[in-house]
């Protein structure tokens, strides 16, 4: 795949995840892994990727009222100091791209779990996903990603709130994972990887704009929940599978 392709691949997934409140971060950590960036760089240009992309998209949700804040705060509050410890958690390039490529397949599978039926709030699920936080706050800071792949389909899973309530929270959780996860990513490899991520990322981080805006918009006035599940689902597990079988 050369860069004119990987810039495509790029703006497609933010287009995707956004639409669903995800940033795209564990699939952009697989293309440039497929791509074959420096496994040590790729966490910090995809987690600069996902702020770009879930930044807009944490406003619009924020604007269009949706945003449950009680709830999406409880989580994310526990997750953060998660994300940091993860990200400052030294790994093996080979147990990195395992742990990425399996994430992404099983992320691509709980996204095609049926929904049940929505509860009356957080409080239909609440506790038991304050359990859940802190792991997914510490696999997403590990691997560089925001996590919300994994969030939203628990959240729907325990009847969590509304689809869109549960897009809002997923892209809040990815935007303040993201935010610590980068911070512990840097001080593990030093701060110059930001120089050199963001000198390598722009094009990468501009098409990722685009995509996400456009994907956020759908996301709060078009949204069509299965169609754009199932999308977001063979594309996960496809680039995850890929991974795993080049490992």
């Amino acid at each position: 795949m050369g860069f004119l392709g990987l810039l495509a691949a790029f703006c497609i997934t933010a287009l995707l995840y956004a639409s669903v409140g995800f940033g795209g971060g564990s699939t952009y950590s697989a293309l440039l892994a497929l791509w074959g960036m420096d496994y040590r760089l790729l966490p910090v240009v995809s987690l600069l990727c996902n702020l770009v992309v879930v930044i807009g998209g944490s406003m619009r949700f924020a604007r269009a009222g949706i945003t449950p804040w009680r709830g999406a705060l409880a989580l994310t509050a526990i997750a953060a100091p998660a994300a940091l410890l993860g990200g400052l958690t030294p790994i093996g390039e080979r147990a990195f791209l395992m742990l990425l490529g399996a994430s992404l397949c099983v992320a691509g599978l709980a996204l095609l779990l049926p929904k049940r039926g929505v509860a009356v709030g957080p409080a239909g699920g609440g506790r038991a996903m304050l359990f859940a936080a802190a792991p997914l706050g510490y696999l997403a800071g590990l691997v560089g990603i925001g996590g919300g792949i994994f969030l939203a389909p628990l959240l729907h899973l325990v009847r969590w709130d509304n689809p869109r309530a549960i897009a809002a929270t997923a892209s809040l959780f990815i935007l303040v994972n993201s935010l610590f996860g980068l911070v512990g990513q840097l001080v593990k490899n030093g701060t110059g990887m930001l120089g050199a991520a963001a000198q390598t990322g722009l094009p990468l981080m501009i098409a990722v704009v685009i995509g996400g805006q456009i994907g956020s918009l759908f996301a709060v006035r078009l949204f069509k929940p299965q169609l754009i599940a199932w999308l977001t689902a063979a594309l996960t597990i496809v680039v995850g599978a890929r991974l795993l079988l080049g490992v």
